[in-house]
């Protein structure tokens, strides 16, 4: 059944190419059908899986001669990424419906897309997963080259490149492994169990989830992502932040830890008070945590703010994966899903329905504009989602977030007590842009007015108002009631945890 979250992407995508010019409400309304269709299918998908383990779904030749199988399957995590892949689609189509230039070719990008993630989370082949992997690279370089705005040349080609060169370094390391493992199968179970060396492990697993990383904004290489955020059409940017960097954190648990457990092993010697990768990583994504913080936190430009802010969150997910215990990686997959939904939330309410409005990101023309009063609707948006964002209890980060700390705890107290640095300049960042963004007490002067867009504001329309909604439903379901996902999730780590790739 999940199998088809792809076929009915990819034909939508096709079918996008199809339709006449110029019949933009078409476009949109071909683009809504197919993301519900695949949001049902995936719910329908995940429900069927609870109180299941990995469940095949397709298993046929591809090309016999190298090994190389169509093998889609599902476990717990995999069906949790697959449904906040599902929510992501249809949130990002309603925040879409403004898009008038050509829009069947923007859909067509976005669902082609849309599914290349879909096939990401649910390939247990490493070519099929490598060939899904860069699908979906390739549609994000032309959707913001195209339909971007602040720089979106700059910002389409550097995520491009960046992208390029993750997937340059995973491709060497599944080459190598294909090789040593006697190039007899690329599917990931088997080559799980092929009894790579420990030695091969240990250069072969920083290669690879670095490789990925680079898209999960692993720090120092997470450059491409505040600039990709921004330059990005609304749709991609909730896509980037909400799926895409979950490409990278997936690759990086099925793939690198999945193959490579060994890679984690202590080294034998210790080099700056590091001595394994597991160090390595956990220390890297507590530099993204704080770094991430502090640079939103002085940020003069609305969009940028919440473009750090992912980073920062993302190394919640990293951390979380490092913890190498069943609560910390549990909170990591529950921090992927319950990231991809907030800060697609905040994406949406920051690049759709106030810059749209105003024409503006700095806070500086903002500030002046008392949108609270103008946008109320965006004002308590915002909060919700700030408020989300933050980790407050009854919404999904909350549960995630602690899961990642106490995991982390458990591994090393010194790493909690880190990122909980980043999560007290977190509160500082969301309230300062609240502040500025809507509820400062600055008074426009007369000259203020022609340069900030004081004029009257557009009416919140049915589609901005249905995102919302479905995105502020998904992280107070999972934050008020986790086992929602939290069923899934822990049998699926549990089972990584005992043996690696199933």
């Amino acid at each position: 059944m999940l199998a088809w979250t792809i076929y009915l992407s990819f034909a939508g995508a096709l079918l996008e190419t199809l339709l006449p010019k110029g019949k933009p409400g078409l476009a949109r309304a071909l683009a809504l059908l197919v993301a519900v269709a695949g949001l049902v299918v995936a719910v329908a998908g995940y429900a069927a899986g609870f109180s299941q383990g990995r469940i095949t779904v397709t298993d046929v030749p591809w090309i016999p001669s190298m090994g190389i199988r169509y093998i889609l399957a599902a476990d717990g995590i995999s069906r949790v990424l697959v449904l906040l892949t599902g929510l992501a689609s249809v949130a990002g189509v309603l925040f879409s419906w403004n898009i008038d230039k050509r829009t069947n070719q923007f859909f067509a990008f976005y669902l082609a897309l849309i599914g290349g993630v879909f096939g990401v989370f649910l390939s247990y082949d490493l070519f099929l997963l490598f060939v899904f992997y860069e699908i979906a690279i390739v549609p994000k370089y032309f959707i913001i080259a195209i339909w971007g705005s602040t720089r979106r040349e700059y910002g389409a080609m550097k995520l491009a490149l960046y992208s390029f060169v993750g997937s340059a370094m995973v491709l060497i390391g599944l080459l190598a492994s294909y090789a040593t493992a006697g190039a007899h199968s690329t599917g990931l179970v088997d080559l799980a169990h092929a009894g790579l060396s420990t030695s091969f492990q240990m250069w072969c697993f920083p290669l690879v989830f670095i490789g990925f990383g680079i898209l999960a904004g692993l720090w120092p290489f997470h450059t491409w992502a505040p600039t990709g955020h921004v330059a990005a059409p609304t749709a991609a940017s909730m896509l980037l932040a909400g799926v895409v960097m979950k490409l990278g954190a997936y690759g990086c648990l099925r793939v690198a830890m999945g193959l490579y457990p060994h890679g984690l092993d202590p080294w034998g010697f210790s080099l700056l008070g590091l001595g394994s990768w597991r160090d390595v990583f956990a220390v890297l994504a507590i530099i993204g945590i704080i770094y991430g913080a502090l640079v939103a936190l002085a940020q003069t430009d609305f969009k940028f703010v919440i473009g750090y802010s992912s980073v920062s969150h993302m190394g919640f997910v990293l951390l979380g994966l490092m913890t190498l215990n069943q609560i910390g990686m549990t909170g990591a997959v529950l921090q992927m899903f319950s990231h991809g939904v907030i800060a697609g939330l905040l994406f949406a309410i920051v690049g759709r329905i106030v810059y749209e409005r105003t024409h503006t990101r700095q806070f500086a023309d903002l500030e002046k504009m008392h949108l609270s009063r103008r946008l109320p609707f965006a004002a308590w948006a915002f909060v919700i989602a700030g408020v989300a964002s933050m980790g407050l209890p009854g919404f999904s980060g909350f549960v995630a977030e602690l899961q990642v700390l106490v995991g982390s705890w458990r591994a090393a107290p010194g790493w909690t007590v880190a990122a909980g640095i980043g999560i007290v300049i977190g509160v500082a960042y969301t309230w300062r842009a609240l502040q500025k963004a809507f509820f400062n007490d600055k008074l426009p002067t007369a000259e203020d007015h022609p340069k900030t867009g004081w004029h009257d504001m557009a009416a919140i329309t049915w589609p901005e108002a249905t995102g919302v909604t479905l995105l502020v439903a998904a992280t107070l379901a999972v934050g008020v009631y986790p086992r929602l996902l939290l069923d899934q999730i822990e049998p699926a780590v549990k089972t990584f945890l005992a043996g690696g790739v199933q």
